[in-house]
């Protein structure tokens, strides 16, 4: 169902870094629908993905509220290939009485599909448990046809308080900041570092899988309570999986990650920590398995989800909010230099329909070239989950 349709036409002027620059041309940038009308319950969180048929698949958590709400569930929908109006919205996982959230998509190289999301216990994030579904046939009409269902297990040994010490020597910390488990916050993070059952609960996903050449697969995940990160490693295509080392810093979260030629992967953070607030980078350079301290780069954040993709051309493309402030200003940038710099910058919300809030981004680029982005979108009429198709030959620097 569709509630509206919008065509985003950057007539005159782009927002670039710090200035505003003249497009070539009044070809629409950003085309949007709502994939379902706006309504007084709370929708957030989407991820989308691209089935071998060519549909597209996406899906989000709905209800009363986040982790105090027990009649939160993870919906989905589904926009045929061809197809202009999104079709009805259907279940996709719902443990009865519990909060389910932060759902992800994710088609692993044997084609199968595969939703992660977190089954929020005591209606608090850190005592969440990490669920996977999978599914063979899911590109028929309506829901997918799940066929498995587990939790994903994690076991951060010892060695995770001891990086983290390590990470805090490195960063010089000489601030108090509040986490979960902390405040101050070195002292007593340390200390809940060293209990095993809060390690080892949590930890949530929040943006897409990467999936490595040779196969492995690495699902970024995050904790409110350490107010960190970490990457689940796969070897046996989603059968097993472990933790790596944390991502450490003053507040990494909800990591994007990205793939460099030479192999380094860069996971992008929101900020969750004190000023100044940025968009945090760490670096892994042995696939995943340890990370170095989460620095600031020049992206602001305001304390919200980002994503980024590395497009079929090489350069990656990361969408945000650029504020440091609030969730407004939903932008997409582009970097020729794999993630250094991002010189080139277009605002994609907001618009003239009255909505004020755009946030949480899932973005992918389809077999066709074009870029999907879903978002929540908020407003006086209410919330829902917009999806946009970016055309990137409007993305160029004049």
């Amino acid at each position: 169902m569709i509630s509206s349709q919008f065509v985003f036409k950057f007539a005159l002027f782009a927002v670039s870094s710090w200035g505003v620059l003249p497009l070539a041309n009044a070809e629409p940038l950003f085309i949007t629908t709502d994939i379902f009308p706006p309504g007084v319950k709370h929708t957030h969180s989407s991820s989308i993905v691209q089935c071998p048929n060519g549909d597209l698949l996406a899906c989000w958590f709905h209800g009363s509220g986040e982790r105090t709400a027990d009649d939160v569930l993870v919906q989905g929908a589904r926009l045929k290939k061809g197809a202009k109006r999104w079709g009805p919205v259907f279940e996709m996982a719902d443990t009865l009485g519990f909060p389910d959230c932060n759902p992800i998509l994710h088609i692993d190289p044997k084609g199968r599909l595969r939703l992660f999301w977190i089954s929020v216990l005591a209606h608090r994030w850190e005592c969440g448990l990490l669920k996977f579904r999978r599914a063979e046939d899911y590109q028929g009409a309506g829901a997918p046809k799940w066929s498995w269902q587990g939790v994903v297990q994690l076991k951060p040994g010892p060695v995770f308080a001891k990086v983290m010490k390590q990470r805090f020597d490195e960063l010089k910390l000489n601030t108090a900041m509040w986490a979960e488990y902390a405040q101050p916050y070195e002292a007593l993070l340390l200390k809940a570092a060293n209990d095993p059952f809060k390690r080892q609960t949590g930890w949530m996903p929040r943006t897409h899988p990467l999936t490595l050449p040779g196969g492995r697969i690495l699902l970024p995940l995050y904790s409110d309570g350490f107010n960190a990160s970490l990457v689940a490693i796969s070897d046996d295509i989603g059968d097993t999986w472990r933790a790596s080392r944390p991502i450490i810093g003053l507040g990494p979260i909800q990591p994007s990650l990205a793939r460099r030629r030479d192999g380094t992967i860069v996971a992008f953070c929101r900020d969750s920590g004190p000023p100044p607030f940025r968009v945090m980078a760490s670096l892994s350079r042995d696939n995943g398995e340890t990370w170095s301290a989460a620095l600031d780069t020049t992206l602001p954040n305001p304390g919200s989800s980002l994503e980024v993709t590395v497009l079929r051309d090489g350069r990656w493309l990361i969408v945000y909010n650029d504020s440091t402030r609030s969730r407004d200003n939903l932008t997409v940038a582009l970097s020729t230099d794999e993630g250094k710099t991002w010189p080139l910058k277009r605002r994609l919300e907001p618009r003239d329909d009255g909505a004020t809030s755009f946030s949480y981004p899932s973005v992918i680029q389809s077999a066709d070239g074009a870029v999907h982005i879903t978002y929540t979108c908020k407003g006086p009429r209410g919330g829902r989950i917009r999806h946009g198709i970016l055309q990137l030959n409007q993305l160029k620097s004049d």
